[in-house]
Formats: structure tokens, C-alpha cells, sequence
């Protein structure tokens, strides 16, 4: 499309970030298309939840925060948390006329003229006043390095291309990291693999007992702390532990949950650790996390020594246009609808301090 398209706001991913903060720009009197669009390089609703395992149920997801002005009700525990969450969304932006533009990729945000920015497309230019960004961490998985690691010569994978644990029957499975994903791999592989190996950086830390608010405000103020230093953020789950479930519990008696430091490097047909053990392996299973997806900010220049986007609530330091809705303390389902509102708010504030640009 030639031309180039002007807007208040772009939001930029339509995950749970991206809706909260287009619901809070249409409710406060934004409208959709004329003043602000949300744009989505996803095939269809659903943010980073319709890429997900067929066997994560949604019974298994926890800490699914309901977004703004609809609650999700009725889900089937036994569905795949893809579906039922995919519904939902699609609902919700159907029910709030939010117009989502899908597939769309943004290539590239850049200082524009006048003052506004410049947010290159696959579906074209548009031009804002401020910027949304709400793009989350799906499509940045994290693949540690190790040495050996190109010699495997069985089956090494990441997350976010695993599809259930079917495929790894009679096989001998490297599990690697310590979070949610990692156990719930490790519990659903078990059945099916000839053997399973769990390795970690960091012992894993398992939380007995309710997770109050004030256990969640201490989380999300160590995360907060690192954004607020221009430090990449840790994710909220690496600093509130593992809920200590009834799963957890049967695993850990069952020896399934039996936590082996990190090796020290791969060899093609397993992995070692400098004390000369070796476990034979025929899959390396990556459950290692994700990063930022941020690169599309590039030319902005937004990032601080340290490595990370120094952040002020959900503004970025460095460019007041900018909100990371999604990010660092507001990665967390309930966080990113508490940031959307939040940032629709000091967007409101900056656009009506504007002074119109000198002729």
C-alpha cells in the first residue's frame, strides 16, 4: 500500500499486552483505525497461546489473568489452553471492535518527521505520535551455547517447537531448565520416553503454599528494579519459584523431578559433565526461556549499556513516545493488563502536552 497511514497510537502485538492496551485506548475515546491501530504479524487471535503444545490443557495453565472488561468463563479444563484461550481473544476483540490488522510484520520503528515515529510494515508506513509495543518474548527463543553442540547427532529442539510428548516415544530425552515449561515437559515425557536426564544451572526453587499479593509485589518489585536499571529483565515465574503441586510432588517421588547440575558439554550422542559422567541422549530438549522481541526498536537506540530498555512504569526512559506494555514487571498476564492501562494513561497525558509543531 502506498503512502503513509497517520495515527495517535499504534499498538504493536495483540497477546493479552496489546488488547489490554487497546481496550484502555477505546474506552478513554480512541477509535480504532482513526486514531490508533494494532497491528499483529499472528495468523489469528490468540497472541503467543495459539502456538502452544496440544497438550497444555488449560486445567494446567496458572496465573491466566483475565483481560480488561471480560472475564473468561465456562473454559473446559481439558481443552488445549490454544483453543480456549484463541476463542477468548477473538471474542474480546470481536466484542470490543478493537480491528486488529493481521498478518501484519513491523520491520522497523525509526524517528519520522515532526516529531512523530515512523513504524515500517509489511503492509506499509504509519506514522504516530506515540507507540505501543507489545510484542512479548514468543518469537525470541533462548538457545544457550555449549561446547560441542553442533557434534549431536540426534534431535535438538526449543520450547516453542514442542508439539506433546508423542514424538519422543522410546527415546532418551535431555531435558534442560528449570522453569514451568521444563517440568511440565519433564511430567508429560516420562510415559513415553525410554529414559529422561533433568539438568538445571541453578537448583530449582519449588514454593509451598499459597502465592498472597504481597509474595506478588515483592516478585514483580525485583523485576521492576532490574527494568528501572537498564538490566534485561528476569522473568517474574524466576523470582516467585515453582508451585509445589501434586504433580510436582509425584514427580519428584517418582524420580522424574531429579534435578542433575548443567553439563559441561555435548558430545554426538549425549552430554558430560567434567567429573567424566555421560548420559546418552537422542533428543536435547531446550526449555531454556525466552527474550525480549524488541528488534524492530532498534533504530530508536533505546537500549542502555547494561543491555536492557531502562523503563519508568511502562515508559522508556529514553523516549517518552515509547511504552513497553509486556515487559519486565508487566510480563505476567495480570501485569500486562494493570501496564496497558497504566501506559494508555501517560499516553493520554504526553499527547495532550504536545504543543503543535512550529510552521
Amino acid at each position: 500500500m502506498n503512502g503513509t497511514r497517520e495515527v495517535e497510537v499504534v499498538v504493536i502485538g495483540a497477546g493479552q499486552a496489546g488488547l489490554a492496551g487497546a481496550y484502555h485506548l477505546r474506552r478513554t475515546g480512541f477509535e480504532p483505525e482513526r486514531d490508533f491501530v494494532v497491528l499483529d504479524h499472528s495468523p489469528g487471535p490468540g497472541g503467543a497461546w495459539q502456538f502452544r503444545w496440544p497438550s497444555l490443557t488449560y486445567g494446567k495453565v496458572h496465573g491466566m489473568h483475565a483481560l480488561p472488561g471480560m472475564e473468561l468463563t465456562d473454559a473446559d479444563p481439558e481443552r488445549p489452553s490454544a483453543e480456549v484461550i484463541r476463542e477468548y481473544f477473538d471474542r474480546y476483540e470481536r466484542t470490543f471492535d478493537l480491528r486488529v490488522r493481521r498478518p501484519v510484520d513491523v520491520r522497523a520503528v525509526r524517528e519520522g518527521q515532526d516529531g512523530r515515529l515512523r513504524v515500517e510494515t509489511s503492509d506499509g508506513i504509519w506514522s504516530t505520535r506515540a507507540l505501543i509495543n507489545a510484542t512479548g518474548t514468543w518469537d525470541r527463543p533462548f538457545w544457550p551455547r555449549y561446547p560441542g553442540q553442533e557434534t549431536f547427532r540426534g534431535r535438538q529442539l526449543h520450547t516453542a517447537q514442542y508439539a506433546g510428548p508423542e514424538e519422543f516415544a522410546g527415546l532418551r530425552v535431555v531435558v534442560v531448565g528449570g522453569g514451568a515449561s521444563g517440568t511440565q515437559h519433564l511430567l508429560e515425557l516420562a510415559p513415553y520416553a525410554a529414559a529422561t536426564t533433568w539438568v538445571t544451572r541453578r537448583p530449582p526453587v519449588f514454593r509451598e503454599g499459597p502465592f498472597d499479593q504481597e509474595a506478588g509485589r515483592a516478585a514483580v518489585a525485583l523485576v521492576e528494579e532490574r527494568v528501572r536499571q537498564g538490566l534485561p529483565p528476569h522473568s517474574v515465574v524466576s523470582v516467585t519459584g515453582l508451585p509445589l503441586n501434586d504433580a510436582i510432588r509425584k514427580g519428584i517421588a517418582d524420580g522424574v523431578l531429579d534435578r542433575q547440575p548443567m553439563f559441561d558439554r555435548i558430545t554426538p550422542d549425549g552430554v558430560v559433565w567434567k567429573d567424566g559422567r555421560h548420559v546418552e541422549a537422542d533428543v536435547i530438549l531446550w526449555a531454556t526461556g525466552f527474550r525480549a522481541a524488541l528488534d524492530h526498536l532498534t533504530p530508536l537506540r533505546l537500549r542502555e549499556p547494561g543491555g536492557g530498555i531502562r523503563v519508568e512504569g511502562t515508559r522508556a526512559v529514553a523516549d517518552p513516545r515509547v511504552h513497553l506494555v509486556g515487559y519486565g514487571p508487566s510480563a505476567s498476564t495480570i501485569g500486562a493488563n494493570r501496564a496497558g492501562r497504566a501506559a494508555v494513561r501517560d499516553i493520554r497525558r504526553l499527547l495532550s502536552e504536545e504543543q503543535p509543531a512550529a510552521a
